[in-house]
Formats: structure tokens, sequence, C-alpha cells
């Protein structure tokens, strides 16, 4: 045999044994191309997603959207709920229909169109129904006053999207 026959025969043998006992060691080097593409590593864990409640006037999200308009000055106001409900909101003041329709305002700008604003209601308050995208999309303000404050009720339905 000569030296070359006996150099590559090592070379097959050595090849074998590396295979057999599990090497871990790449033999393919990839080359960069466009379609490579380094994803970063996530660390943490992912927020809970919003659950959902059954109520009379269908499914809700049990919170608002990030971003969601909401009034300027209200405050959370889970005291005066009676209900299930997105959001409980309070304001200073007894002004339901101001309220209803710069709610009104604010959300037509955000994309939702006004199915109907009914009031005044018994009580003095007034319920503004809108939809949204996708179809299905639906929201139902309540605006009615109590004492010295205004209650907001916000039901946002759960075919509404959620971030």
């Amino acid at each position: 045999m000569t030296t070359g026959r006996c150099v590559l025969a090592l070379s097959l043998v050595a090849v074998f044994v590396l295979t057999a006992c599990g090497s871990s060691a790449s033999s393919v080097i990839p080359s960069p191309s466009a379609s490579t593409s380094v994803r970063p590593s996530l660390t943490g864990t992912a927020p809970p997603a919003a659950s959902q409640t059954d109520t009379e006037w269908g499914r809700i999200w049990d919170t608002l959207p990030s971003g969601f308009p909401t009034y300027p000055g209200s405050t959370p106001g889970e005291e005066t709920a009676t209900g299930p409900a997105s959001a409980n909101l309070v304001v200073d003041g007894i002004d339901s229909k101001g309220i209803a329709t710069l709610l009104q305002t604010l959300l037509t700008q955000a994309g939702y169109t006004t199915n109907g604003l009914s009031g005044p209601l018994e009580d003095g308050g007034y319920v503004l129904d809108m939809t949204g995208s996708p179809p299905g999309c639906k929201i139902q303000v309540t605006a009615s006053p109590t004492g010295s404050l205004t209650t907001i009720t916000i039901l946002y339905g759960a075919a509404c999207p959620h971030s």
C-alpha cells in the first residue's frame, strides 16, 4: 500500500470513528445569505392575556386595550360598579350628555362608528352604542350622574381587538 492510500484509509477510519462516537461538531459551515436571519432571544414572560366575561349585553373584555380613548380627567371608579364592565370610571361633575358626546367624538376619531346615542334616560344618563373593526366589534358607553360625579361604564365587546 502506498503512503497516499494509507493516509486516505486512515482518514476514512477517523471519520467513521468520529461519526460512531457521536461528535457534536458540525461539518457544514453555513454561508451568509439574505435569507439567514438572527433572531434575538426573548427573555421574561409575556403578559397574561386579558380575560372575558359574559354579560346580558354580550361577551366583553374585562379590561380596555391600551390606547383606548377615555374621558380626560376620569379615574377608576370601582366603588360605583354595578356589574361586569371593561371599565368603570368616574368624573367630577354631572354632565352626562357632554361626557357621552365627547367620548363619541374621541371614539369616532379612533375609527369607530356611532350606532346610536340615547338619552336622557330616566336617571339623566346617556348610552352610546358604537361599532368597530372587525365585524362584530361593538362598544357601549353609559354616562350616568351619581351624586356629584358622573359614572362612566364601558363595555368593550369580545369581538374587538385587544392589546
